[in-house]
């Protein structure tokens, strides 16, 4: 099968390719096209997966397709911007039509989910790799960045953590569960959803954001740098899901919260006069420590006891402990 009807047969005719909203031209011609409306910015990012490094090598198509745009469109929710189209740049060992259905079938379900266009990409030879390059727009001034958090802010999450790190045996084949330990954990990691619109409710709220996928530990660290503050989490405040509480013991679990990534949801700092009109509306935020003046990270305990950071997440290219080795978190243009 050529590059050309691969591309025809299993992305070209996608419900996920088709025209839509802020999409001129998309895939079929030398490049997209994408309109934005005066006043507003494009948002950029892309991420690449590597088979061994990023996902197993026994990885299901079908789920491979979901998290692979899944942990890309995170990045437009840490931003604040509205979802318009992204690019994959697949690199695959063989042509395998079984495989390559199963990931297009994933991947437009989640593209559908996320009301994402695939608006084009390239197609080569060689070890499996993903490429995505997700585009967004957001009102031009509004877009959330890690700078800005400000002494006497809230340190906030957008929902669970640890769920993600804490599926990981059960991912690798290295541990069973009960069904209703195991699904919802599996879902965390196969199917994270990116919170695209916590991020635009936050326009004009918080002070600094970005999605968690390193681990809460290690992302906090880049809002602390560039805000240049330091972070206070309090230990037990960190919200862990039932399934998590129920497979792990309690220090396993905030270890998985603090430091294990993979949880795409949003964490973000933000005026206390802010935090009961967001919460009115619903969405699922929990406040899990402050800013303050200093540099850093820091962890406490319910006492206000000074607690040691043993693991702090995953660092490609580096020494790590703790976390799932599986993070595809890079900064953008690297």
């Amino acid at each position: 099968m050529g590059e050309f009807e691969l591309i025809r047969r299993y992305f070209a005719a996608a419900p996920c390719a088709q025209p839509g909203e802020g999409v001129v031209q998309g895939i079929g011609d030398d490049c997209a096209l994408l309109a934005l409306a005066a006043g507003e910015q494009l948002a950029v990012s892309t991420d690449t997966l590597v088979i061994g490094v990023h996902f197993p090598h026994s990885c299901d198509a079908f789920l491979l397709g979901q998290r692979a745009l899944a942990v890309a469109t995170s990045d437009l929710a840490a931003m604040g911007a509205a979802p318009l189209g992204f690019t994959l740049a697949l690199t695959l060992p063989q042509a395998d039509p079984d495989w390559l259905q199963a990931f297009a079938e994933g991947l437009n379900q989640m593209a559908q989910a996320c009301n994402m266009r695939l608006i084009g990409g390239d197609t080569t030879r060689g070890p499996l790799t993903l490429t995505l390059t997700v585009f967004g727009r957001v009102p031009a001034g509004q877009a959330l960045t890690r700078a800005g958090a400000q002494v006497g802010d809230l340190l906030c999450v957008g929902g669970a953590l640890g769920d993600a790190a804490a599926a990981l045996p059960l991912v690798l084949g290295q541990r069973t569960a009960a069904a209703e330990i195991a699904e919802p954990l599996l879902a965390r990691y196969w199917a994270p959803q990116p919170q695209l619109a916590l991020g635009q409710a936050l326009r004009g709220k918080a002070t600094a954001a970005l999605d968690i996928s390193d681990g809460l530990v290690a992302d906090c660290g880049h809002i602390a740098s560039a805000s240049n503050v330091a972070l206070h989490i309090e230990r037990e405040r960190l919200p862990l899901s039932p399934a998590v509480q129920s497979w792990l013991d309690p220090q396993s679990a905030w270890n998985c919260a603090l430091s294990g990534g993979d949880d795409y949801v949003l964490a973000f700092t933000v005026a206390q006069r802010h935090l009961a009109e967001l919460q009115q509306h619903g969405w699922p935020i929990a406040v899990i420590g402050r800013v303050v003046a200093g540099k850093g990270v820091h962890l406490f305990d319910s006492a206000g006891h000074s607690l040691e950071l043993s693991a702090r997440g995953y660092l490609h290219f580096g020494q790590h402990s703790g976390g799932t080795g599986d993070s595809s978190e890079q900064e953008n243009g690297t």
